[in-house]
């Protein structure tokens, strides 16, 4: 059906169809009972007639916020917009970021001119970003604990710990001497311990841009600089990351648990490497559950030596009194 055009007052073309979407919002905000108007209760989420008190609509959706205020101050204290800030960027995520595609609002490509004039607004908002060197040295630390940890896996709540070490540490000017890497991965290592999700030192190396020694020493260096209590890795704590990656069934995880609670009991857990323990465990739990599963397999998940599994597989079984 052709659409028929009507001529307004200011010269502009109107379609019959946008007339009628018109009328139909005119039509309603009036009650369809009495013909009076309507008003929406925003409390009960309702649209209600004034003259006839007739409930047009109910459970209609509240666009208001979810928290509540009684007052003016804690109106202003709750009020917000925007994403939530974060501990994840060094400016916690309130600055603004230029868009790189040169282009504008509606697709359409940037002439040369515009192109150079947006480049140097880039250049100049990311001098504004980073003002100093301590915000720029946070900038970098920031990028390689998100960078490691996105490498290791390891959740959001862990880089957010992570962060906030990091930023413990520049405060408190722990830095000099010391490079950025080291302390970044110190303190997304100290970050996943406690958060009983944590990674071998081996794994935090292969991922890190510095050796072992130096991030041990600096791991050592922050935990006691910043009173962080940072309990030992408990080999429970690496089992389902193992049995996961090993597609190993429930069944093979809560075996695995068992045989490590009863070489608790036994006293053998002391002095041992909790990765080994744990892997062992996998591996022997495997075994009891007629899961096919290979010494190189388990080695090459949990980072160790096949002769570390085959010792600690050993000690297991003998504490649980099977034969090996």
């Amino acid at each position: 059906m052709s659409e028929i055009h009507t001529r307004t007052n200011s010269g502009e073309q109107q379609t019959s169809t946008e007339i009628e979407t018109e009328e139909e919002s005119v039509d309603e905000s009036l009650c369809p009972e009495c013909g009076g108007h309507t008003q929406l209760d925003a409390e009960h989420g309702e649209t209600v007639c004034e003259e006839c008190g007739l409930v047009v609509e109910e459970d209609e959706i509240d666009h208001g916020p979810e928290w509540r205020a009684f007052d003016a101050s804690e109106r202003d204290s709750k009020s917000r917009v925007g994403a939530p800030t974060t501990k994840m960027m060094h400016d916690k995520g309130l600055s603004t970021n230029i868009g790189w595609q040169d282009k504008d609002a509606y697709g359409n490509s940037l002439s040369s001119s515009q192109r150079q004039k947006m480049q140097r607004l880039r250049t100049w908002n990311e001098r504004f970003r980073t003002r100093d060197s301590k915000e720029r040295n946070l900038k970098q630390a920031l990028g390689e604990i998100d960078r490691m940890a996105s490498a290791l896996g390891l959740p959001k709540n862990v880089r957010e710990t992570a962060s906030v070490i990091y930023r413990r540490a520049l405060d408190e000017d722990l830095l000099p001497g010391r490079s950025i890497e080291g302390v970044a991965t110190s303190a997304l290592y100290a970050a996943a311990r406690q958060a009983n999700n944590p990674r071998s030192l081996d794994e935090m190396t292969h991922v890190s841009r510095v050796e072992r020694m130096e991030l041990t020493r600096t791991y050592r260096y922050i935990i006691r600089e910043l009173g962080l209590e940072v309990a030992p890795a408990k080999p429970e704590s690496y089992v389902p990351r193992f049995c996961s990656e090993l597609s190993l069934s429930d069944e093979t995880e809560r075996r695995a648990r068992e045989l490590i609670e009863a070489a608790r009991d036994g006293g053998i857990l002391s002095g041992k490497s909790p990765v080994g323990i744990a892997a062992a465990a996998v591996y022997a739990a495997a075994l009891l559950t007629n899961e096919k599963v290979t010494q190189s397999e388990v080695s090459g998940v949990a980072d160790i030596s096949e002769v570390t599994i085959r010792n600690r597989y050993k000690e297991l079984l003998d504490v649980d009194g099977l034969p090996a």
